[in-house]
């Protein structure tokens, strides 16, 4: 778990002042996806997850102040936060007994290492699509689909420069300049 990127020390302690908006802007850029998307997979519908989304983030604003970073990372115990609210809310939303029983029963109990682990790296996907969205209008169009297809989609030098009409060095090259960035941009999300 040492190579999963941690929150961001200073961010925790600005989300206890509920007035700072940057902090909860960065925190729901960051983390809403990641809890809807867990209740998308948990099988909840479109309206429900977000209800269950809704419901971690006032968790989050209620009880940050009572997160303690030597018990563990905050993703892990956002994470527990998530699952359950989950739980609560599939207790709350029986509409069909049998379904529901069942998913009650997988809940019932303690989150296994794979969900957390599915968590984890959702959470990488999160924290890389938030870098990519603000690096991508840095770069001319060619050279974020260079590296779009080269780094990416795992396309070979030889066939992006083919298709883009550039040389194979200007495809490594512009995969690298942008490489360089989205990990600044990582490393920045991530520090203090």
């Amino acid at each position: 778990m040492a190579d999963v990127p941690a929150t961001r020390a200073s961010l925790v302690v600005r989300l206890r002042d509920r007035q700072d908006q940057s902090a909860w802007s960065e925190f729901v850029r960051l983390y809403t996806p990641l809890v809807y998307r867990y209740a998308r997979r948990r099988g909840l519908q479109d309206a429900d997850a977000a209800d269950v989304t809704q419901d971690v983030l006032r968790s989050v604003s209620a009880s940050v102040g009572a997160f303690d970073p030597r018990l563990g990372l905050f993703r892990s115990w956002l994470f527990t936060l998530a699952h359950r609210r989950l739980y609560d809310f599939l207790q709350n939303h029986q509409r069909q007994p049998s379904a529901a029983q069942e998913t009650m029963q997988i809940l019932d109990t303690l989150p296994a290492r794979d969900d957390e682990a599915s968590w984890n790296q959702e959470f990488e996907r999160q924290l890389f699509s938030v870098a990519a969205d603000l690096v991508r209008p840095t770069f001319s169009d060619n050279t974020w689909q260079a590296f779009q297809l080269a780094g990416v989609e795992g396309q070979s030098g030889q066939d992006v420069a083919r298709s883009l009409g550039i040389s194979v060095a200007a495809v490594y090259l512009a995969k690298s300049r942008v490489m360089v960035k989205l990990k600044a941009e990582v490393k920045r999300l991530q520090a203090e």
